[in-house]
């Protein structure tokens, strides 16, 4: 048996590691036989060397059985799970959870916190008073069986591995590896006991993928890579050249979510959640095509169903079902500033990366992962790509804690905003989708921004 030492140095030299290698390797981290500077030198020869998919998916087992994998067969149906790499105002799970529910497909849904210029989910839903992300595993199971759908954080025991390995390439420089990307979100979402998982992997400037290339790469190999691991895995590659949505922070972005379970949610935030929920009515067995799922999304809508599920799942998380017919239940920020247009035109662009720090900045988000976030501040779009507006009209509204922080952030949200004298066309929202997977031999290797939950 070749010693750990050897290990790192076959990857290192550009070797391939055998599943009980991994297995082995990711056990010794744990159990302190294998430094944290030793596993930081493997990680940085799988940054440069890559791994086939044979190796990404050994290391997803091992990561996703170094904890507890929850047992969910006493839920009966096929259990679909969605998991986005992050964007500015990204609330889909919010709506696109319960919505899916109603339609007969179990959700469970173990979600994160945002980081960066990127909100998370836990955040926004802590935004309803009394909300409790922190429940135990039976607690979890329990409310996906009896309500359809449970959202809470990554415990203590769901791949402890991930933890572990995440801390140390986020200070090591080897975040950007699409293998490590790969075993880090499915590892986690592999835990949950689902059947299938749906992925909205986002591309643009407000996303962590910048270009198609990058999303297709990332989206190519978590299909891949699922797949082997004996999951229904599909991916959407979503544009994120502009906030989705006209609401960027927690409390709006939950009460904008709301809004879409009334039939009254902005075009493209509609459009996303109706496009993942089509992918996951097929996954889960409730609709053989596009077709035949889009109408039962729309009913569960139009007739109450989708916003029934949002409320009962509320109550049973200990929160206030109050504020899915009274969102004015929500926190609100004391101060709201409008912020004018210094010219006149059409709006081309919308800067969703400043938007994104800008809300930040308010408090909305968080720079590290210790920081405690402000659920009543963000910014709310008062004019999206495509419409008119005259000089001095509202171009968006500033939801801050002080005035001094409306007043720092408004230069830089104005200069999100690009005018021009004739409308731009938008981009597809759907870009692409991936379902299949490519020359296995071929690896999984290259960059690729860091994962979201």
């Amino acid at each position: 048996m070749q010693t750990l030492v050897e290990l790192v140095a076959k990857k290192r030299d550009g070797g391939r590691l055998s599943e009980d290698e991994i297995a082995r390797i990711v056990r010794a981290h744990g159990d302190g036989e294998l430094a944290d500077y030793q596993m930081s030198a493997l990680l940085m020869a799988v940054f440069f060397r890559g791994m086939d998919d044979a190796e990404t998916v050994a290391l997803t087992r091992a990561m996703l059985h170094s904890g507890d994998v929850l047992d969910l067969s006493g839920v009966p149906g096929r259990k679909v799970d969605k998991h986005s790499t992050g964007g500015v105002g990204d609330k889909v799970s919010i709506c696109l959870a319960p919505l899916v529910a109603a339609c007969g497909v179990p959700v469970p849904m173990v979600s994160g916190r945002g980081l960066g210029h990127t909100g998370g989910t836990l955040d926004k839903l802590e935004a309803i008073p009394g909300f409790d992300v922190a429940l135990d595993v039976d607690a979890f199971a329990r409310i996906v069986r009896e309500v359809g759908t449970c959202m809470i954080g990554q415990t203590e025991r769901i791949a402890p591995a991930d933890k572990r390995i995440y801390a140390l390439r986020d200070v090591t420089a080897t975040v950007e590896s699409i293998p490590l990307i790969v075993a880090s979100i499915l590892s986690k979402k592999l835990a949950e006991g689902i059947d299938a998982l749906v992925l909205d992997v986002k591309v643009g400037r407000g996303a962590f993928m910048k270009t198609l290339d990058d999303a297709r790469a990332l989206g190519t190999a978590l299909v891949r890579v699922g797949t082997a691991a004996g999951k229904r895995v599909s991916a959407l590659l979503t544009d994120m050249s502009a906030p989705l949505g006209r609401t960027v922070g927690n409390a709006i972005e939950t009460r904008e979510a709301i809004e879409v379970l009334h039939g009254r949610g902005p075009g493209d935030l509609v459009a996303c959640t109706l496009a993942l929920g089509e992918e996951m009515l097929i996954a889960g067995g409730a609709a053989a095509s596009a077709a035949e799922a889009r109408p039962k999304l729309e009913a569960a809508i139009a007739s109450g169903a989708a916003a029934e599920v949002l409320a009962r799942m509320i109550a049973a998380q200990k929160g206030d079902p109050a504020v899915v017919n009274d969102p004015g239940r929500l926190p609100g920020a004391p101060v709201v500033v409008d912020v004018a247009a210094q010219g006149e035109g059409y709006v081309v662009a919308v800067d969703p990366l400043e938007i994104g720090l800008s809300a930040v900045a308010l408090g909305a988000g968080r720079t590290r992962a210790d920081q405690r976030v402000d659920p009543a501040v963000g910014i709310e779009l008062t004019a999206v790509r495509g419409d008119r507006v005259d000089r001095g009209a509202p171009l968006a509204r500033i939801h801050a804690r002080r005035a001094d922080d409306a007043r720092a952030a408004a230069d830089r949200v104005r200069a999100a905003f690009r005018l021009g004298p004739a409308p731009a066309e938008a981009p597809a929202l759907v870009l692409e989708r991936v379902e299949g997977g490519r020359d296995a031999d071929a690896g999984v290797r290259g960059g690729a921004p860091r994962e979201q939950s």
